[in-house]
């Protein structure tokens, strides 16, 4: 299939207390540029093509538990990891525990929020060459990692014991599943892709196109938001957008 018929991945959209505090942190660690969304909240703005924009959007529900997924961020040297451990710390955010083990190289830290991330170690052979966001990890099945690759035309780099990566053909930022056993879901995730049509589509075609790969209907916005709400083969909930405008950040 080719790229011109999928969705695009508009952004990794996080549910936030203060989307303004949470988008400072992420756009000062990533060294990105942060600007007022349109529609709601605030964007992150990729540096490359081949990284994903963030979105951060006003929400009352506290965080509760894991998310089921997060960033990875790169390291060239344990110096460099260090460095970004400090300045993680600096600007607001905290060591967590999500059961990793003490022999474990990776640092997981939390944002001012609690949402996880992690800083990998160096000499990480799957994420080389990814640049800084080297991954957004997600817990689900080998059947949603086929599901995305078909949904945005990115080719599958890794399909092995239940276990996918898909990546953009630009190359940059892997989208990873990790395989069962799976996390439960416990409700809303703070967490969603922000999918829309090419520019010159049309957004019924795709919520059509993304039912015959496995999605679900969960919500059809109305008029006033031009949001279709769905959810993955795993019942993972993702937004589907108006078409974007050539040109726009929103």
């Amino acid at each position: 299939m080719s790229e011109a018929m999928t969705s695009h991945l508009f952004a990794i959209s996080y549910d936030a207390a203060d989307p303004v505090r949470l988008g400072r942190f992420w756009a000062a660690l990533l060294g990105r540029e942060m600007v007022a969304d349109p529609r709601d909240g605030v964007l992150v703005l990729p540096g490359a093509d081949t990284e994903l924009r963030l979105r951060f959007v006003p929400a009352q529900q506290p965080k509760t538990v894991q998310n089921r997924m997060h960033v990875d961020l790169t390291s060239g040297s344990l110096e460099e990891q260090q460095r970004t451990v400090a300045r993680a710390l600096e600007l607001g955010g905290q060591h967590t525990d999500v059961g990793q083990l003490p022999e474990e190289r990776h640092v997981v830290l939390a944002d001012p929020e609690g949402n996880e991330f992690c800083v990998i170690e160096p000499g990480n052979n799957f994420l080389a060459g990814c640049g800084f966001t080297g991954a957004l990890a997600c817990d689900g099945s080998q059947a949603v990692g086929y599901f995305w690759s078909e949904a945005l035309g990115w080719p599958l780099v890794w399909d092995q014991d239940e276990e996918t990566a898909i990546q953009s053909p630009l190359g940059g930022t892997k989208i990873t599943w990790g395989g069962p056993p799976m996390m439960p879901n416990g409700g809303r995730d703070r967490l969603h892709f922000d999918v829309a049509p090419p520019a010159d589509g049309d957004q019924r075609a795709e919520v059509d196109r993304l039912l015959s790969l496995g999605a679900t209907l969960l919500h059809a916005g109305g008029s006033d938001t031009g949001r279709v709400l769905m959810a993955d083969p795993d019942g993972t909930a993702f937004c589907l957008l108006r078409p974007r405008q050539p040109g726009s950040t929103a």
